[in-house]
């Protein structure tokens, strides 16, 4: 029995391919995916239809003359022959002529389903949830095999081991895919405990990533109560999920970075912070000590009793005399008024009059005797003086 090395094995079925006179220069059709133009010009892509799939190469001296646009989700021909590429041991068809041969039945799907779900409003940015800063718990929707789940895990415990992961396992591809994943979703929005949701996949293929852009898939991330990061394929891979999601990440390792922060960097803020408060700090103890050695040397604390009693004291006998003076000069003024008043008073008083020998008479009825008119002859009358009262008898009236 021989034994091949893998060159041999691999050198041997690739002259099979190039001696089979059908494989040399035929037309194959089919769907454009992982459309990929290189910096050299040469032209990668995966023909592919809904079975099989096949790597196609296009080197740049034929690439130059295609008359079409090729890309993603594009139905073409190609015309070319089949070998193997030595250093992979995969065969390819390698591409001389392309035409386009109509739109690809995937992309058609896909456009329609985008316009439908965009026209009932699941991907409006007024739907958008505001993922939480330090999540407690995240729920992770992949598969659990593969690089992709185990960067994320990876990324999650590194940047914030405190974090709970709950990793949901789930098939990414094939008919099985969307309902397992929506089940997930539907499931992990029952757990009060869970504050974030990554669902996504490692790249692949647009058939690979197909579930991604089923409705079912779709709906269930639009109806999520919990923020939903989408992490699905490459950077320049795109889904409906993508578009539904909270948020969309370009690799499943950048969701990992996005959902929760880096405790090296929170260290660091929460050092800076620190210094920045043990500084503050420091400062306004420095100025409270300097107003309180000013304080101590000041005489209200230096002598108290002085300041507190002996000066309110002073001050109640400064009072004191000025209430006094402020008496006397008030009874002075009275009395000098009064004084004023009573001479004023004397002068008008009868009884001045009256020693000054004026005399008043009183008629028999007691009044002040005023006019002739008033008594009769023989009536009684009383003659006051300055001392004493006579008693008198009208003899006659003139």
């Amino acid at each position: 029995m021989q034994i091949f090395t893998v060159r041999q094995l691999t050198g041997h079925i690739k002259g099979l391919l190039e001696n089979d006179n059908r494989l040399v220069d035929l037309w194959v059709k089919g769907e454009i995916s992982n459309f990929r133009k290189a910096v050299s010009g040469h032209i990668y892509f995966t023909l592919k239809d809904n079975y099989s799939c096949i790597r196609v190469v296009m080197f740049r001296s034929r690439a130059r003359y295609m008359q079409c646009s090729p890309g993603n989700g594009m139905a073409v021909r190609v015309r070319g022959y089949v070998t193997v590429f030595d250093r992979d041991g995969q065969y390819q068809l390698y591409a001389e002529q392309v035409e386009p041969d109509g739109t690809g039945a995937l992309f058609a799907a896909l456009e329609k389903l985008k316009k439908q779900l965009a026209d009932e409003g699941l991907f409006d940015d007024s739907r958008k949830k505001t993922l939480p800063r330090f999540p407690r718990t995240i729920a992770v929707v992949t598969s659990p095999t593969g690089a992709a789940v185990r960067d994320m895990l990876h990324i999650l415990q590194r940047r914030w081991p405190q974090v709970n992961i709950i990793l949901a396992p789930v098939a990414v591809q094939g008919d099985a895919a969307p309902g397992e994943i929506s089940k997930a979703m539907t499931r992990l929005n029952r757990l009060n405990s869970v504050e974030l949701i990554i669902v996504g996949r490692g790249g692949g293929s647009l058939e690979e990533l197909w579930a991604f852009n089923t409705e079912p898939v779709v709906r269930s991330i639009a109806a999520s109560q919990i923020p939903v990061i989408s992490a699905v394929g490459h950077e320049t891979d795109f889904t409906l999920a993508d578009l539904a999601a909270d948020l969309r990440a370009p690799t499943p390792s950048a969701a990992a970075e996005l959902a929760v922060p880096d405790r090296l960097e929170m260290k660091r803020l929460v050092d800076m912070h620190r210094a920045r408060l043990n500084s503050g700090l420091g400062r306004q103890i420095h100025a409270y000590r300097q107003r309180l050695n000013h304080c101590s040397r000041s005489r209200v604390l230096a002598r108290p009793v002085d300041m507190l009693v002996e000066q309110r004291r002073q001050a109640v006998d400064t009072l004191e005399r000025r209430l006094a003076g402020n008496i006397r000069s008030v009874t002075n003024s009275l009395d000098n008024r009064l004084a004023l008043l009573a001479g004023r008073l004397d002068a008008l008083s009868p009884l001045a009059t009256l020693a000054r020998g004026y005399s008043y008479v009183l008629a028999p009825d007691g009044s002040m005797l005023r006019d002739r008119r008033q008594v009769q002859t023989g009536d009684p009358v009383r003659v006051y003086l300055h001392r004493g009262k006579i008693k008198c008898v009208v003899k006659e009236i003139e």
